[in-house]
């Protein structure tokens, strides 16, 4: 296979990619590496196996059928779950939505020097016109993120190279350790910035559009799969990069800017302007699909329509657009903390996302709908584990989110 066959082969796992690892995912990393260092990848590891699990059910679906998932929902077990699935998956879009904004403002005023309150506006607009005035939308989303990714891959690597990391600490890295409750807030957060289910969800939908079927399950499996390890992947960079740049030298992030002129300090101007065309290039791709993936949900569970095409799906979506920006802006100038307002928001969009588990684990155990492509034992117990998960991290966070909004 050549490699434009393969560049070919590959879709829906590399807009994931790039709708998860947004600028909250990255300033979250980035915040993690220079404080805690790396005795967090564990987590990051066991994030990205439940997101892996999650995501290949989706396909599977997606592979097998041309309705959507959350109208089989409705059908088998009452448009009340299927409203819930799309209302839990919008709430959790703008909870990343806005701190999508806040990665944009920051990122282009580091590249541009412009103030970072008018590039909200700028982005959002853009991402409205293409939303409603672009044909096949799916297609034009493809090609962008697949390209994204690349670039953040590059731009990653290169700052990490340079770096140099200890590999073995690295490697140490990934061994589960005992951690202080003070850190729990950042252990939710890295475990949010990669086990993201509405975005899994809509996988299946990505396969649909990309209009695969059971014929092309290796392919779509592969593809699922490589967008997942890169997304876990690009974290990890993000977080070696910060724990052996900035983490010796005591240096505390306070913005994404920070990031960048903390490396621009250590290795040269090159450093800020490689990391910050990486984190810009982060906040575009998730600004625009996960409305997308928000307004797409909602309408589907209210039986509105399905595809990224339809008047209402886009309607949704204009004001997960617009809410986010707006929410950004008196955020960033009320909190005076866009860092913490990232990370609060990688953290809270867990809480809305239990019931999106449940969704896939009825519909993929349920033979009338699946046929001999039901979960298998090891599959179900993968996907236990990952509920589990979500659910811990749910548990964690509703103290803090309640602190953290009497704060605002």
């Amino acid at each position: 296979m050549g490699l434009k066959s393969i560049i070919k082969s590959f879709g829906p796992g590399f807009i994931i990619a790039a709708v998860v690892l947004g600028p909250g995912s990255l300033t979250t990393a980035a915040k993690i590496g220079s404080t805690i260092g790396y005795d967090f990848l564990w987590v990051i590891l066991i994030a990205a196996i439940s997101m892996i699990v999650y995501t290949n059910m989706s396909t599977r679906f997606g592979l097998m059928h041309n309705r959507s998932i959350l109208n089989v929902i409705s059908e088998k077990y009452g448009r009340w779950l299927s409203m819930a699935i799309g209302i839990s998956s919008f709430i959790a879009t703008l909870s990343f939505q806005f701190g999508n904004n806040l990665g944009v403002g920051m990122g282009m005023e580091t590249l541009t020097g412009i103030n970072a309150g008018i590039w909200p506006i700028i982005f959002t607009f853009l991402a409205i016109i293409l939303i409603f005035y672009a044909k096949n939308l799916y297609k034009i989303l493809e090609k962008i993120m697949m390209y994204v990714v690349i670039i953040m891959i590059l731009t990653f690597v290169v700052n990490l190279v340079f770096i140099k990391p200890d590999i073995v600490d690295i490697v140490n890295g990934f061994v589960p350790k005992p951690f202080s409750k003070d850190n729990l807030s950042e252990l939710a957060a890295i475990a949010g910035t990669t086990f993201v289910l509405n975005s899994a969800l809509y996988q299946s939908y990505l396969v649909q559009n990309k209009g695969w079927g059971l014929a092309d399950k290796a392919k779509a499996t592969r593809d699922s799969n490589l967008g997942i390890f890169l997304l876990a992947l690009m974290t990890v960079f993000v977080i070696a990069t910060a724990a052996s740049a900035l983490k010796p030298f005591g240096i505390t992030i306070n913005s994404a800017s920070d990031m960048a002129i903390q490396l621009e300090t250590l290795m040269g101007s090159y450093a800020k302007y490689i990391f910050a065309i990486g984190f810009s290039a982060a906040a575009f791709s998730s600004l625009l699909v996960n409305a997308v993936i928000g307004g797409g949900l909602l309408s589907d569970g209210l039986g509105l329509g399905q595809s990224m095409e339809q008047k209402v799906p886009k309607i949704f979506t204009m004001i997960i657009l617009l809410v986010g920006m707006g929410t950004a802006m008196y955020v960033a100038s009320a909190t005076g903390s866009p860092v913490y307002s990232l990370i609060m928001a990688q953290a809270s969009s867990i809480m809305a996302v239990p019931l999106i588990a449940i969704g896939l684990f009825l519909v993929l155990n349920n033979k009338s709908i699946m046929g001999e492509h039901t979960n298998s034992g090891y599959q179900n117990i993968l996907s236990v584990i990952g509920f589990v998960l979500i659910c811990i991290l749910v548990y964690i966070m509703y103290d803090r989110l309640i602190g953290y909004l009497s704060s605002l």
